[in-house]
């Protein structure tokens, strides 16, 4: 006689937290105001029909690519040979249910067997519980979950997953029902939160320094401390702006091959808690910002305007993006005029101007290096085709070379007799930014630069070097 095997439960799978790392409310969400930024004005009358109205309203003008998510990548193989065995899976989630059809039609793991949230119904709590004790009874189906939300679907459940779930919520499930899996992430929550404020960008905001710098007033403690707190206002200003763009970027960033991995994009940082972060960040520049003279706070404005702009909107226009980065950086050294009272003279904006739109540009070439060998054909999100590279290389090249000839023009001039009393010495700092300029382009060729050349350049010993070398320069020019 063959011996009888017992059939599985149905298995059901919780979407948001638990396939995915991440929540496709908030996705769609930021979608929604990406594509379409006056919608927030509609957003509190859908929300007074109800949250299944408000998901659908979403969910009507939002298409997410269902391939790019951050999937649970040891469940999904887990749930693939639970498949092959011949149990029966089922995706229920609060989710909209255009969204979960999209995800199963993308994993082909539970064929027609999706349940969702539609116009009236929000497939949440006990309404899921009711659902899918109606189609497969009491204790006749196992579930996969991750939040507080599914303990009542767990109660009714013969047998529980636990995923990216804390120990005590392991525990409350255990109390319910046999908890035959767990499955678990280690995020190293600092590191991600510091990837998340993008730490090392603050190196950008050490330009506040340079008008103090640029007048020789560097042992002036007041201005010193006047262009730290500067400093700090444009970082955790700046900070926030970084975390609402990669929150607005998740599509682009997933099919990047390095953006995929940055916090949000990943789901190792929930889209909620990057918001709040983003807002403390946000108001922690802006407070900082009062203890500095009103100008300071106008230009910091003015910083957040632009750079605002440039998150929704201008980072679609080719070549347009990288000049508004270039203002980007130019008006920190504005801005470290405007909190110390130095303000920066026009030679120093416009060698700013063009050097740093030599780096946006390297920032470019770069990606789109990258993209061609990925065999894509333009830069997702930014308008660039890999066929632009040589127009973007020889604009970029040129853009360097103008900076250190208005580096030179300044040399030339009578402003600077009035500053150094060997000004002839100064001729020596061209040659080394020529150095460095052309190294940083030649790197690019290479395929041996970051995304970001200034990360680039912190890292870098070679570009310490460059700058210990034109200090001592400007020491003996003094």
């Amino acid at each position: 006689m063959g011996q009888h095997v017992q059939q599985k439960s149905p298995l059901c799978v919780d979407l948001d937290g638990t396939l995915i790392k991440t929540d496709l409310l908030w996705e769609s969400l930021l979608a929604l105001l990406k594509q379409s930024p006056f919608s927030i004005f509609q957003l509190p009358f859908w929300l007074l029909k109800g949250k299944a109205a408000f998901k659908h309203e979403i969910a009507r003008r939002v298409t997410l690519d269902a391939s790019t998510l951050p999937y649970d990548q040891a469940l999904v193989e887990f749930l693939a040979n639970e498949r092959r065995s011949g149990r029966e899976l089922v995706l229920a989630t609060a989710s909209h249910e255009s969204f979960a059809r999209a995800v199963a039609a993308h994993l082909e793991l539970f064929g027609e067997r999706v349940f969702g949230s539609g116009a009236s119904t929000n497939l949440k709590g006990a309404r899921k519980v009711a659902l899918l004790v109606e189609r497969y009874g009491v204790r006749r189906f196992a579930y996969a979950g991750n939040s507080t939300a599914d303990l009542p679907v767990w109660a009714e459940a013969d047998e529980a997953i636990v995923v990216n779930a804390s120990a005590g919520l392991v525990r409350r499930a255990q109390a319910l029902t046999p908890v035959s899996r767990v499955f678990s992430k280690s995020v190293n929550w600092p590191k991600q939160v510091a990837k998340a404020l993008r730490v090392h960008q603050w190196a950008k905001n050490v330009l506040v320094f340079i008008p103090v710098v640029a007048s020789h007033q560097i042992t002036n403690r007041t201005l010193l401390l006047q262009a730290t707190i500067a400093f700090l206002s444009f970082s955790l200003s700046a900070s926030a702006v970084y975390i609402i763009n990669d929150c607005l970027d998740l599509a682009s960033d997933r099919r990047h091959p390095r953006k995929k991995d940055r916090p949000f994009a990943s789901g190792n940082l929930s889209i909620p808690f990057g918001l709040l972060l983003a807002a403390g960040c946000l108001v922690g520049g802006i407070g900082l910002a009062f203890a500095l003279p009103s100008s300071f706070l106008l230009v910091l404005a003015g910083y957040l305007v632009l750079t605002t702009g440039y998150s929704f909107y201008l980072k679609q226009f080719v070549l347009l993006d990288v000049i508004v980065l270039a203002q980007l950086y130019t008006v920190r050294v504005y801005g470290g005029g405007a909190a110390t009272g130095v303000a920066p003279s026009h030679w120093l904006l416009t060698f700013s101007l063009f050097l740093f739109l030599s780096l946006a540009l390297v920032k470019r070439f770069t990606e789109l290096r990258l993209t061609s060998q990925s065999a894509g054909k333009e830069l997702h999100g930014r308008g660039y085709w890999v066929t632009d590279l040589e127009h973007v290389s020889s604009i970029g090249t040129a853009s360097g070379l103008i900076a250190v000839l208005v580096l030179a023009l300044y040399i030339s001039s009578k402003e600077v007799l009035l500053l150094y009393t060997h000004a002839e010495v100064l001729w020596l700092v061209c040659p080394v930014m020529l150095y460095w300029i052309s190294r940083i382009w030649m790197l690019a060729y290479r395929n041996c630069m970051d995304d970001d050349p200034v990360v680039f350049a912190v890292k870098d010993s070679k570009s310490y070097l460059m700058a210990a070398i034109i200090g001592a320069i400007l020491f003996f020019a003094k």
